[in-house]
């Protein structure tokens, strides 16, 4: 963006302006020179835009405003405070629904940029009321700036730490879940290490009884004894698996 695009060519504004601004906005700042005032701000950033839009504010000596966006004269840079406080009502709006941390990750990826742009903002405005204390304009919009300023700050931290007791609980939640696996793991080895010389023994030496069970109304004792034993067996793994 080359300096002629920043300062409109019909502005007549002191020819220091035009020498001290570069060919890109840069920070937000104030030039001032034989009574006159220029605010270089930047329009509400997008949270993957690399570079910053500018919007230059312009108070002549008499008290009247000029501006390159939103209007002509102080409605200007009042719309331009409005836009600010409007997004980061969106963003506190969003804040009030999210439910998972990536909603929490999105809000603070818009509102962190907001709050930088704004605080900046609101820098230069208290540096422009130390210049003109008698105008009551620059008072107000000052006073403007902050609100938005401080309402943005505190939902940045809001949502930071609403993200963070979010994953801190989850943490917490995946510990008791470990130490509950621990647990049934501990268990299961404990029945294991009671039962596996008994059923070793038993393989080894092949040890069974002869009765007459085994043919005993075919094939229904199989079939209850196979029923038994996933009755058991449940029984068995709700016991192991019982939070400690």
């Amino acid at each position: 963006m080359k300096v002629q695009k920043l300062i409109p060519h019909n502005w007549d504004v002191p020819e220091e302006f035009r020498s001290r601004l570069g060919d890109r906005p840069g920070r937000q700042r104030l030039f001032t020179a034989d009574g006159h005032l220029l605010i270089v701000a930047h329009a509400p950033p997008n949270p993957d835009e690399p570079t910053r839009q500018a919007r230059l504010f312009w108070r002549k000596p008499d008290g009247e405003w000029m501006s390159t966006a939103n209007g002509n004269g102080l409605v200007a840079l009042n719309s331009h405070l409005e836009e600010f406080g409007k997004v980061v009502d969106r963003c506190d709006q969003l804040e009030d629904v999210a439910q998972t941390a990536q909603e929490y990750f999105d809000v603070l990826d818009k509102i962190a940029p907001l709050k930088r742009t704004i605080g900046h903002l609101n820098q230069v405005l208290e540096e422009a009321r130390r210049l003109f204390p008698k105008d009551r304009d620059i008072i107000n919009l000052r006073d403007q700036a902050y609100d938005i300023s401080r309402t943005s700050e505190l939902l940045y931290d809001a949502t930071h730490n609403a993200m963070e007791m979010m994953q801190t609980r989850r943490a917490e939640q995946q510990a008791t879940a470990s130490l509950d696996m621990a647990a049934a793991s501990h268990r299961l080895n404990w029945l294991v290490a009671l039962f596996l010389p008994l059923a070793t023994l038993s393989g080894v030496f092949g040890m069974s009884l002869n009765s007459t069970f085994e043919s005993f109304a075919a094939p229904w004792p199989f079939v209850g004894v196979c029923v038994a034993g996933l009755i058991l067996g449940l029984v068995l793994s709700g016991l192991v698996m019982k939070k400690s």
